[in-house]
């Protein structure tokens, strides 16, 4: 492929993830990343407290039923180390089977991240860089100049 000089083929850098097609779960993944390991199990805890063992067994592989029975029936309560083995797609199973099983969980999403001044912030800046990469994308998909 020749190149032209002056246009460089290749898109401009754009975050490592697909702004166009970010989802609740994806942005809830993406905050648990960011998260202290203190702040997973909050959020974790929050997700998984409207399930019942039959349906942790059938999300991400089972692996949030493992933290349920390890944890105890009847208090869920996680420990950091706890969140070492969950990784952001099994944060997106674990929101995208909530959204189905209980609104309120996910609605009660807000009030747990604007309760904690960290998961607030990494909330934030998630979302900001999310919408400047579509801004980004959206320019380079017309054609307009990204700078």
């Amino acid at each position: 492929m020749d190149k032209v000089i002056g246009v460089d083929p290749e898109p401009p850098y754009v975050p490592s993830y697909e702004a166009a097609d970010i989802t609740i779960s994806g942005l809830v993944a993406r905050v648990y990343e960011a998260a202290p390991a203190g702040e997973r199990c909050h959020i974790l805890e929050h997700l998984m407290k409207p399930l019942g063992a039959m349906s942790l067994v059938a999300v991400a592989n089972g692996i949030f039923a493992k933290l349920w029975f390890r944890s105890g029936w009847h208090d869920l309560h996680l420990r950091p180390d706890d969140t070492k083995s969950i990784q952001a797609p099994d944060v997106v199973s674990l929101v995208d089977y909530v959204q189905q099983a209980s609104v309120e969980t996910i609605d009660g999403l807000a009030q747990l991240l604007t309760a904690s001044p960290a998961l607030a912030n990494i909330a934030a800046v998630t979302l900001l860089l999310t919408l400047l990469a579509r801004r980004v994308r959206d320019r380079f998909d017309q054609g307009g100049d990204v700078s």
